[in-house]
């Protein structure tokens, strides 16, 4: 078992910080919110007064934070992780930020002996409380593999997508192809809708011929079909729509700064902002059905 330090207990992080020390690691957890800091105690872990004392002495420490710019602050900050670790502690970013910063800020730590392995994660809410997340991780191999351990108490499958950047490039991939689908998804019903073909009927034929996805037979965006799907909880979030538009303009600035064309993506990230601009940013990402359905 590991000694290691958390840091971001918000929605993910805090059920990911429950699960490791359920599975026997010493947690020592930082978060700028004191009932976060109770959660954490109540799942068994230590809690620190700030992220330089959580990092502290640690052999792992892993970063939840929202965005590039809390990640570049808590690594590089006065005060931040890297001023106060140990030699050859193992950092773990589990961000979804910009490939950009990822790169830096491992750079940074790099400069002073520390791997850093970006390691954004799939699965939501859900599978943060169970344990079934899948990494993709960008860094050294053997960083990876001194990782694997901890983040197998945190997850399903833990994934080397190749060297420091791959795992933001992995996932933003990722929600570009799952915010497509689910708007394609939800168009596809309110067109039968508006056609006269029953939600179930359509469901139980596209999920048995070539339209089949995962948006479709796991998270479907209608009441109904998929008793789990977010749908049946009047889209209640395992994912926000205002976080997927988040990745989504990852996904532009990325494939902008490749060259890459994304007409689809932008189009994704254009209809999310519209969706959450009205009101619905808490919502569910697939909660989207509700302005799509809609029509003219």
């Amino acid at each position: 078992m590991a000694d290691v330090g958390f840091i971001g207990l918000g929605n993910m992080g805090g059920p990911m910080a429950a699960n490791l020390a359920k599975a026997g690691h010493a947690v020592t957890a930082f978060d700028i919110s004191a009932d976060a800091l109770e959660r954490a105690r109540e799942a068994g872990a230590a809690t620190a007064a700030s992220v330089a004392l959580a990092a502290a002495g640690r052999e792992v420490v892993i970063t939840m934070l929202p965005a590039g710019a809390e990640v570049s602050e808590v690594y590089r900050g006065e005060g931040g992780v890297l001023s106060a670790a140990a030699p050859g502690t193992l950092f773990i970013d589990c961000s979804t930020i910009d490939v950009d910063t990822a790169r830096s800020v491992a750079a940074t730590a790099a400069e002073g002996g520390w791997p850093l392995l970006d390691a954004p994660v799939s699965g939501g809410v859900a599978g943060a409380a169970a344990g079934t997340l899948t990494f993709m991780v960008g860094g050294e191999a053997d960083a990876v593999a001194r990782a694997r351990p901890v983040l197998g108490d945190m997850g399903k499958a833990v994934i080397h997508a190749g060297a420091s950047g791959a795992g933001q490039t992995a996932k933003v991939c990722n929600n570009l192809i799952l915010a497509v689908s689910m708007i394609g998804v939800c168009e596809a019903f309110g067109m039968a809708d508006r056609l006269g073909l029953e939600r179930q009927t359509l469901f139980d034929i596209v999920s048995k011929a070539t339209g089949q996805c995962w948006a479709l037979t796991s998270y479907c965006p209608v009441p109904g079909p998929v008793e789990a799907a977010p749908s049946n909880r009047d889209y209640a979030p395992g994912f926000t729509a205002q976080m997927m538009l988040k990745d989504l303009r990852l996904a532009q600035t990325a494939a902008a700064s490749a060259g890459a064309a994304s007409p689809l993506g932008a189009e994704a990230a254009a209809l999310y902002t519209l969706f959450c601009n009205a009101g619905n940013g808490a919502d569910d990402f697939s909660g989207i059905m509700k302005m799509i359905g809609q029509g003219d």
